[in-house]
């Protein structure tokens, strides 16, 4: 896609979703508007799919169903800066915080099947330690287990920590290296950073592999509340 292209499909998407939004200050003698956040939110489903369901291809993530804290979080960490994308701090930059919450609340309550998972390309052996570091960690590096904060389903803790399965390799991989190179930050202490500090190139990748390997068993984030992180963490359990 052409840098051209995405921009104006930005532009076109803000121009709608200020539209959208705007539509519930006409006087009652206007002509009627549908109004319902599932049209108000049309700009974010133009990239994020139907719903937001995405896709298991691709670079897109998928919003619904995630927890409504987090999904707050990253709304409002990309429209002050908090995570790197332009055209998201495009779309986001006019819309205040209730009406955020009101949009993050909206994909939260969505519980919408999940397509299966795209063959995995790595070799077992890969698949095999991304298992291992997901489940079990690695001690000797200081790495918790992914499960000890994402949940034992990895489908995601409330009130704010995000599910880990449903979601394309490429995206994983690169969320894993805006966390790495400061792109994508958190409320200190910052412990996905922290984590992601301690992970090789290799584990990185088979980690995301094995991630994107696996089908979804249960669709919406586990209840607040379980054992405690291993890991101080600014965001997500708070």
């Amino acid at each position: 896609m052409t840098a051209t292209f995405a921009l104006a499909r930005t532009a076109a998407a803000l121009v709608l979703l200020l539209a959208l939004a705007g539509a519930r200050a006409q006087s009652p003698a206007a002509p009627r508007v549908l109004d319902s956040l599932a049209e108000r939110t049309l700009p974010c489903t133009a990239c994020h799919g139907a719903q937001g369901r995405a896709s298991p291809a691709g670079y897109l993530p998928r919003i619904a169903g995630k927890p409504a804290g987090y999904l707050d979080n990253q709304l409002r960490a990309f429209r002050d800066g908090g995570r790197e994308h332009s055209g998201m701090a495009h779309l986001l930059a006019p819309l205040s915080d209730a009406y955020l919450h009101e949009i993050a609340g909206h994909f939260a309550q969505l519980e919408l099947p999940y397509p299966p998972p795209e063959p995995p390309a790595a070799p077992p052996a890969v698949l095999a330690r991304g298992e291992q570091l997901v489940r079990q960690g690695d001690p000797a590096r200081r790495l918790p287990a992914c499960t000890s904060c994402h949940g034992a389903a990895m489908n995601g803790r409330l009130p704010a920590v995000p599910g880990l399965l449903g979601l394309p390799r490429d995206y994983l991989l690169g969320q894993l290296g805006a966390w790495g190179n400061g792109l994508r930050r958190a409320a200190t202490p910052d412990c996905m950073a922290q984590v992601v500090q301690r992970l090789s190139a290799d584990d990185a990748s088979a980690v995301a592999s094995w991630l994107a390997s696996q089908p979804v068993v249960r669709t919406m984030p586990e209840a607040a509340g379980g054992p405690a992180p291993p890991i101080d963490c600014g965001s997500g359990f708070r």
